[in-house]
């Protein structure tokens, strides 16, 4: 008797106060251009990534050769940077406000990750720059509840439950309360 009236109240403690393993937060915000060749534009788009984040972008290569797009292999043809933190917060809110805080039911994952488009990098607020050109980029955001370092940690690694999990569902909802946002399907 005594173990159940303490989970009841265990149980109780928690409707009570917000858990805070329960919350959900951003892990990482990745920003990707992909060019589709090397050369001057690829450096220009990671100018461009480089003045939004304010950290130095990563190159990305071709896995294989398509003649048709007129890829190499090994060709670097992309650029994307991870963004986390504040930094992340305040890019992924500019991304949004292009969009209009309105995303598709297909753009989140099942895995409670969800991304979008933008077809130019001038509505996140930078200067047009006619050198530059314009870019798209993605966006692409993880989220995360705390307690995810157990399943990465090299020591004692373990499994998440299924319960710690952020689901589609969940990230939906996250994104409507926070944001605001119209999920379309």
């Amino acid at each position: 008797g005594e173990g159940k009236r303490e989970s009841t109240d265990l149980k109780k403690m928690a409707d009570d106060k917000e858990n805070v393993m329960r919350g959900i937060k951003i892990q990482k915000l990745v920003l990707n251009i992909c060019v589709g060749e090397s050369g001057d534009r690829l450096t220009r788009a990671a100018k461009v990534l480089e003045s939004l984040t304010d950290q130095k972008p990563v190159f990305s290569k071709a896995r294989y050769t398509v003649r048709s797009f007129g890829i190499r292999r090994n060709e670097k043809i992309a650029v994307h940077v991870t963004v986390r933190g504040k930094t992340a917060e305040e890019i992924l809110d500019k991304g949004l406000k292009v969009k209009e805080y309105e995303l598709r039911k297909r753009n989140f994952s099942a895995t409670g990750n969800f991304g979008f488009g933008i077809q130019e990098h001038i509505d996140l607020g930078l200067k047009y720059d006619p050198s530059t050109g314009i870019y798209g980029m993605d966006f692409f955001v993880v989220l995360t509840r705390p307690g995810s370092r157990v399943a990465e940690r090299r020591r004692c690694q373990s499994r998440i439950g299924n319960k710690q999990k952020v689901s589609k569902a969940d990230a939906i909802k996250w994104f409507q309360t926070k944001y605001e946002g119209l999920v379309l399907n």
